[in-house]
């Protein structure tokens, strides 16, 4: 197990609970009950090896996909916006196919390079990637899918392809793709309004503060280390999933934030570190490939997301309703990045274990002291 990874994910889950507090503090015990369920997650499911994970890889992403193409079909939307469709429900349970669609992609991906390798597989792996994202596009969720797609990209250039081949695809998928784009902005004028208001930002904001506004707001009054949640009552907060770092800057001020941005940056340092100690190992096996691959996509999985979020906070980003990773109210998203944290736990135990092997020098059999030395 890696230290620096459960650190990170306690922090997380502890500053989303102290988001929660502010946004719903009547959702406290529930969303806490989630967290802790999900850090058990974490610690059970890194006991597997990584040969698990790509075993498991192509039955996952089948999975997801058959969900993906259930949500047009059985999807269910919010209180807040019954057209995008993004859930389904089956009794007690609901979740969002599209957040365990991300896992089934890196699973799938690096299970695929990891036995076929990377040479003249980029057709292949091309139309993985474009399946995925299309079925999440048709939901419609637009922000998903565009992560979805950068997320397929990283996984190919983390297996080893070629930049160069990567560019001429994106350029191609591009020119076939700029033709459809106006008839599904037609079919969802939702995403032009979004851009719209975005653009517009600075005309709402002289009416009154629009909901990037408030957030801004609130993270001014966190100061350096916060009011705490009893500060509610002079604030508004809007969102417990889109909008949940104001929260968390209100409750714990900067010091709160710049611990988000280190627990992220600890999940970057030690999926990096794993790719860098399987680039060590000699021979370099399909499974010390695979679970190098692994990592890097589940680490972009969770940070890229976190990416996202914050840069719609930041007022850069038009809102998308992508969650903060382990932090947002909603444990779709909560329990499928800590599965992602448990891969790179499992490629990490894995990657040390083979460089020990494959470091240690052979000891001579002369050399062994006997019982006469």
């Amino acid at each position: 197990m890696s230290i620096q990874l459960i650190i990170a994910q306690v922090m997380l889950l502890c500053l989303g609970v102290l988001g929660i507090a502010a946004v719903e503090p009547d959702k406290i015990a529930d969303h806490g009950l989630k967290a802790l369920l999900a850090l058990g997650v974490t610690l059970v499911v890194a006991r597997l090896r990584p040969r698990a994970f790509l075993k498991l890889g192509p039955v996952v992403w089948g999975v997801t996909l058959f969900f993906l193409l259930l949500v047009p079909f059985m999807g269910v939307g919010t209180a807040e916006s019954e057209a995008t469709r993004r859930w389904l429900e089956f009794g007690p349970v609901r979740f969002q196919p599209s957040e365990m669609a991300k896992l089934g992609l890196v699973l799938m991906l690096a299970s695929f390079f990891a036995r076929r390798g990377v040479h003249n597989k980029l057709i292949s792996a091309t139309a993985m990637i474009l399946l995925t994202t299309l079925l999440v596009l048709i939901e419609p969720d637009l922000g998903t899918s565009v992560l979805m797609f950068g997320l397929g990209i990283i996984v190919m250039y983390a297996a080893g392809v070629r930049i160069s081949n990567i560019s001429g695809l994106i350029l191609a998928i591009t020119m076939m793709l700029l033709p459809l784009v106006g008839s599904y902005l037609e079919r969802h004028p939702y995403i032009l309004d979004r851009l719209n208001t975005h653009r517009q930002v600075e005309q709402i904001r002289e009416q009154g503060l629009d909901q990037i506004g408030k957030a801004h707001r609130d993270l001014n009054f966190g100061g350096i280390s916060g009011q705490g949640p009893d500060g509610l009552r002079y604030t508004y907060f809007g969102e417990h999933t889109d909008l949940i770092v104001a929260s968390v800057g209100f409750t714990s001020g900067l010091l709160g934030v710049a611990m988000l941005l280190f627990a992220y940056w600890l999940i970057v340092i030690t999926a990096l570190d794993v790719a860098h100690l399987a680039s060590r190992v000699r021979p370099m096996t399909p499974e010390i490939h695979g679970a190098s691959i692994l990592a890097i996509g589940t680490m972009f999985m969770i940070v890229g997301q976190a990416f996202v979020n914050l840069c719609v906070a930041a007022g850069l980003f038009p809102v998308t309703g992508v969650p903060l990773p382990l932090v947002s109210y909603g444990f779709s998203s909560m329990l499928t990045m800590s599965v992602a944290l448990a891969v790179i736990h499992s490629a990490m135990r894995e990657v040390r274990h083979q460089l020990a092997d494959t470091e240690t020098p052979a000891v001579p059999a002369g050399s062994l002291p006997t019982a006469t030395d």
